[in-house]
């Protein structure tokens, strides 16, 4: 199969949270995959802090395919969750980067 044939959606986000932000972010995170990994299309969900940082978050996800992932856009919880987390780190949001799987 070749990766434009796999329909899933893949990609990591990475943030960092501002001085004194780290526990509070780390929680919204937790709160954050348990409602993530309830999605039908959610297939993987997993949120990291770097070993060497630990206020450098770290999120892989992966959905089944185009339609999954807008509907993970489109949850009521993620955009509180974002609202919460524009408070909490350095710049304006996550850095997203998209995947071609393999």
């Amino acid at each position: 199969m070749t990766a434009d044939a796999d329909p899933r959606r893949v990609l990591y986000a990475e943030f960092t949270a501002l001085a004194g932000s780290v526990d509070h972010v780390a929680e919204l995170l937790r709160w954050l995959t348990v409602e993530v990994r309830k999605e039908p299309g959610n297939l993987v969900f997993a949120a990291s802090q770097k070993s060497t940082n630990p206020a450098e978050f770290f999120v892989y996800e992966e959905y089944v395919d185009e339609a999954a992932f807008a509907a993970h856009i489109g949850a009521d919880y993620g955009a509180r969750f974002n609202r919460s987390l524009t408070e909490l780190i350095v710049g304006d949001g996550s850095d997203l980067t998209f995947l071609m799987p393999l």
